[in-house]
């Protein structure tokens, strides 16, 4: 399978090359030259995790095949314990919880693979250079990219996030982070800020010049970098496999999604899955306050020019959603139109596109909101869930009561609870002394161990974060690798 720029098609690149770059040259997306349905779905029913990611990464990166099982094997290992997702039915719906990796949210699944996918892709393209992975993050991006490049040979790393914009535990995940080629920044902005700048980045000449003396090419763990959404996309083929499996559908019948998103992959993951056959009815859009991608998709009009909302789902705080391009890309077929479309989001900070699909339902709900609906599912299921995936329980429960649809629904759950404690506390109303206090109290009220990953980081009292503004990114991030890391 190929590759081509949302921004030109006739940019054609291979996958692994794809994957070394990240972004394109002329600045816009690859995505593949074609979807091809995957036939006869229903006979991988039964498939382990392991085994249908082979299958699906084969499938998307034909040019790698050599590498990607033993990939695979190395990627989804012990670090998971006995299972890598798990798909808790509670009879009306199920919720996907995709946090059962280091960093306890769902970007671990793509981030482990990635940097075997990277190195596999070097190989291939008999690149010299090593690699720094550049990325902004609004929150779970950065523990799980860190981790899964932390100390691994021809790779740096370099990781923006936004000061006051990310929970207390995300922060101390990046902050403690260890690894002697790990570079942490805390951002004085928000991740728009960070996004932005990590962008230019990407496009700036002198920069990628002092890299190249350096012996040193960018690349992305983004989701803007193919191989960080494609191997999204295999959680949901399994899931709608495994409802088969468990009796929840019919071969006959379709599936719903509800996503919380703000930058979009993970509802693009979820409509390359229903490109290569997987049944999909509905996905909901589920945003927060900052409800950028619910106005587009009612009114079709992309309208960034507005205040940022900080809320007690961080991770979805984002006002420029990447990898809606893709999307467009993929419904009118025209490089141009996205060119140019891309180019007034830039300038003016909006655009306005006519797309048509019936595939898709957007809204939002408000903090309080959020916080009802983290109580409305404890006392339903005796079940807990993080505010992101509050988010999203609440926008279908408001696309439930509009359409009445009574296709089988799975909520993503993108994150543990325990990487937001005190918000948890704050909805249930129970009042603790500090983090550590609402910690314990998240343990006694959900009857589950405080994990691991969360002791660990409680324990380590070690710093790494180093302050930046908006505006010397470049000569921070340059003077830190020169200087080897050094907290200046």
């Amino acid at each position: 399978m190929r590759y081509i720029s949302t921004r030109d098609k006739t940019n054609i690149v291979s996958s692994s090359k794809a994957i070394i770059q990240g972004i394109a040259e002329d600045g816009g997306l690859f995505v593949p030259e074609e979807f091809r349905k995957i036939e006869n779905l229903d006979s991988f029913i039964g498939y382990s995790y392991n085994r249908l990611c082979k299958y699906i990464l084969n499938y998307f990166f034909d040019d790698m095949k050599y590498g990607i099982d033993e990939a695979v094997d190395r990627a989804y290992d012990a670090k998971f314990k006995d299972r890598v997702i798990e798909l808790k039915d509670f009879g009306d719906i199920g919720f996907l919880e995709l946090y059962h990796g280091v960093s306890l949210s769902f970007k671990d699944i793509a981030l482990s693979i990635l940097p075997e996918l990277m190195k596999l892709a070097m190989e291939i393209e008999k690149t010299e250079e090593d690699i720094l992975i550049l990325t902004a993050t609004s929150g779970d991006t950065g523990k799980a990219a860190l981790e899964g490049f932390k100390d691994l040979e021809r790779f740096k790393i370099a990781v923006f996030f936004p000061d006051d914009g990310v929970s207390f535990i995300q922060e101390k995940q990046m902050i403690t982070q260890e690894g002697k080629n790990t570079y942490v920044f805390r951002l004085l902005g928000n991740f728009d800020d960070a996004q932005r700048g990590v962008k230019k980045l990407f496009s700036d000449k002198e920069f990628i010049e002092e890299l190249n003396k350096m012996n040193l090419k960018l690349s992305s763990a983004n989701s803007i970098n193919i191989a960080r959404l494609i191997p999204q996309v295999v959680y949901y083929v399994y899931t709608y496999l495994e409802s088969l499996r468990k009796g929840k559908l019919s071969k006959a019948d379709k599936i719903n999604f509800c996503v919380p998103t703000g930058n979009f992959g993970n509802v693009l993951a979820a409509y390359y899955a229903y490109k290569i056959g997987v049944p999909i009815n509905k996905l909901i859009i589920a945003s927060n306050e900052n409800n950028v991608l619910t106005d587009f998709f009612r009114t079709k009009k992309y309208n960034a020019n507005r205040n940022l909302v900080k809320t007690i789902s961080p991770s979805m705080d984002i006002l420029v959603s990447s990898n809606l391009e893709r999307l467009l890309f993929d419904l009118t077929n025209d490089d141009k139109l996205i060119k140019d479309k891309m180019k007034e989001l830039f300038e003016v900070g909006s655009y306005s596109i006519n797309i048509q699909s019936d595939l898709f339902f957007a809204d939002y709900i408000k903090q309080e909101e959020t916080k009802n609906n983290i109580r409305i599912v404890f006392d339903k299921y005796n079940y807990i869930i993080d505010p992101h995936t509050a988010v999203a329980y609440g926008v279908y429960q408001k696309y439930l009561n509009e359409t009445k649809d009574k296709t089988y629904t799975v909520i993503v759950s993108t994150a543990s609870p325990y990487k937001f404690p005190n918000e948890i506390m704050d909805a249930f109303k129970i009042t603790y002394k500090d983090e550590i206090d609402s910690i314990n109290k998240l343990s006694i009220l959900s009857g589950n161990e405080i994990p691991k990953q969360i002791m660990d980081i409680l324990n380590n009292h070690k710093s790494k974060e180093i302050v930046v503004s908006k505006d010397n990114m470049k000569e921070k991030l340059l003077n830190t690798i020169k200087q080897g890391g050094s907290n200046v």
